[in-house]
């Protein structure tokens, strides 16, 4: 019986050359960026439950959750400010909407 690592090897050398990888990626990315624009955002202040501080929430995501984690923390570092990514919205500490809704444009996002 054969090793499937010597299995693995010649099964390798029988395929056929493929495209580069990093275009593949490239082209992963534009079809998730196009999965995002189905739906338009919603960004809304909010301060209930936060001891009268305010928060802007971003809520209407079809991403899933490592997508939007992913945009959030470039959406944070962007503005130098807090918050987090859980259940399919975004929280950043502060009234931030009109920065926020003009990241969210720029990124290709339809925003209410």
């Amino acid at each position: 019986m054969a090793d499937w690592k010597d299995m693995l090897g010649q099964l390798r050398n029988e395929l056929p050359e493929g495209e580069d990888v990093a275009e593949s990626c490239a082209d992963n990315d534009a079809a998730d960026a196009k999965e995002v624009q189905q739906g338009a955002l919603r960004v809304v202040i909010d301060k209930k439950g936060r001891k009268g501080k305010v928060a802007t929430i971003i809520e209407g995501f079809t991403l899933p959750e490592e997508k939007v984690e992913e945009l959030a923390a470039r959406l944070k570092r962007k503005l130098g400010v807090g918050g987090s990514a859980r259940g399919g919205e975004i929280l950043i500490q502060g009234d931030a909407a009109m920065r926020v809704r003009d990241f969210l444009k720029a990124e290709g996002f339809k925003v209410k």
